[in-house]
């Protein structure tokens, strides 16, 4: 096996499958057997849009017609290149330019017959002492770099060396100002300061202030610092939407701190950038044993200016789900010593365990509401609740069939009503103990009568309101209305009289 790995490297790592029988039972292996079945699985390399050195990994393709827009635009086109490209660019741009320059200073001197006539004392030639390529070559230097060694000059007999001499001189300006220029913006860009804003390795989840948070670490190497220096993170993730369209790298946003300020940065010291995790935030209902299945990438990016030169610098950088530690924290890296901060680099990256709930956001707030005391009333059901105002119209209906002195002896002409209102309201916690009868206040007043006990009371009373209304008569009334079914023929003339008037 050492073997194995010495031949395919690190990247390999062994994995034991056995094969189960029909019944749903795996048959019992020996050692031999086991090491048989071993195989070598490469470990799937996780595609990053982001390394973590900030380059992006994405390539344009068929472009088609469009590269010509790269032509449109070449000053950015060679800034954009790499520094072998630039260089390349660089000295073949001026060795054409040269070697072409002094073909014409040579064909110059060629149509006029200079080279022939060169050493006849009273010829004047147009540009004196260039006898063949490499003095012409030799005289386009000099004049370009105006070194001047007054060897070799052009006479007032060439009109056509001077027209010449104008467009060399011109055509030098150009090339001088666009390739000089393209190296100057190629060595100033602030890319190589980026490499000194440095991001920890890992970013942790654990509880901070009471609120479980992600967190990663920044900081900045140099003593210049970054002006205005802002830091935003995106969460790329594939989803699908509710039409059904696939989004493979869906940003979103993660508040790091926009609504308060801490975005901006005061970078002098390495800072520990905080994401609340809360119902707005994308990892509301990720858990630790939901991370195990997610794939995630958070970007990260840190813009400021920089102080020396001015120029605006971003640093990038991203983590996947496996580089995001559930349960850690950073080490402390600031410590004050005689007179000045010290910032111990070695421990940036270092993390350290601690208690964290292995929930998720939801998974708590769920916990949290369930385990709290109910306070609401106990009718919350909306059937139930329809049920009980039936109830409650059933009981109004039959005082309102009672005869009126009934009524006024019994007092309770609203109470229907009254605990329609209060049933029909259950998000109200605090009411009145007035609304209620007598009877209820008394049993409201008792200690250890819940609102529960109360509730479940009234339910009771309610169910059974004629024998909740006798009992509360007088003593004669309850003689005469009587428990069970009453006999007409047992009240008075007057109460016969005053039920038959109110039944027809």
């Amino acid at each position: 096996m050492s073997a194995l790995r010495r031949k395919f490297g690190d990247d390999y790592q062994v994995v034991t499958t056995s094969s189960s029988s029909g019944s749903g039972l795996q048959p019992q292996q020996g050692p031999q057997q086991q090491q048989q079945q071993q195989q070598l699985v490469p470990k799937k390399k996780r595609q990053r849009f982001v390394d973590k050195n900030g380059r992006c990994n994405v390539q344009h393709g068929n472009l088609g017609s469009e590269t010509s827009r790269y032509l449109s635009d070449l000053f950015t086109t060679l800034v954009d290149l790499k520094w072998r490209w630039n260089l390349f660019i660089f000295i073949l741009t001026y060795t054409v330019a040269w070697l072409f320059m002094a073909s014409m200073w040579w064909v110059i001197a060629y149509t006029r017959g200079d080279l022939n006539q060169a050493h006849v004392g009273n010829y004047t030639p147009c540009v004196a002492n260039v006898y063949n390529f490499p003095s012409a070559f030799l005289f386009f230097i000099e004049t370009e770099a105006t070194i001047g060694y007054g060897y070799r000059y052009i006479t007032d007999k060439c009109p056509e060396g001077i027209i010449l001499f104008l467009f060399q001189s011109i055509l030098g300006s150009i090339v001088d100002a666009f390739l000089i220029g393209c190296m100057f913006i190629k060595m100033s860009q602030p890319k190589k300061r980026a490499e000194t804003l440095m991001f920890s390795e890992h970013a942790v989840i654990s509880m901070r202030d009471g609120k479980l948070t992600l967190m990663f670490r920044v900081g900045n190497l140099r003593n210049s610092h970054m002006v205005s220096a802002q830091i935003r993170c995106k969460l790329l993730k594939s989803r699908q939407t509710p039409e059904g369209e696939f989004l493979p790298l869906d940003q979103l946003e993660l508040d790091v701190g926009f609504s308060t300020g801490a975005d901006q940065l005061f970078l002098v010291s390495p800072l520990t950038i905080c994401h609340v995790i809360d119902a707005k935030s994308p990892f509301y209902d990720l858990s630790q044993r939901s991370m195990q299945t997610e794939q995630f990438e958070i970007v990260v990016i840190l813009e400021g200016i920089v102080e020396t030169t001015g120029m605006t610098c971003q640093a990038r950088t991203s983590y996947t789900e496996d580089e995001v530690l559930w349960g850690h924290r950073f080490f402390p890296v600031i410590s004050l010593e005689e007179g000045f901060f010290k910032v111990d680099y070695s421990q940036f990256h270092a993390t350290f365990e601690v208690p964290t709930t292995p929930y998720s956001v939801k998974d708590q707030e769920e916990m949290l509401l369930m385990s709290s005391p109910l306070i609401a009333p106990a009718i919350t059901n909306s059937k139930e609740r329809h049920n009980s105002v039936d109830c409650l119209d059933g009981l109004d209906d039959i005082s309102t069939k009672l005869p009126s002195k009934l009524q006024k002896m019994t007092g309770r002409e609203d109470f229907p009503r009254k605990l329609l209102r209060m049933s029909s309201t259950t998000s109200e916690k605090a009411y009145s103990l007035g609304d209620l009868p007598m009877k209820l206040q008394r049993i409201s007043s008792v200690p250890g009568n819940s609102e529960e006990k109360l509730v479940s009371k009234a339910t009771k009373m309610l169910s059974d309101p004629m024998s909740q209304s006798v009992a509360d008569l007088p003593p004669k009334l309850q003689r005469m209305a009587g428990g069970g079914p009453r006999m007409e023929g047992n009240l008075p003339a007057k109460l016969r009289k005053m039920n038959s008037d109110r039944f027809t």
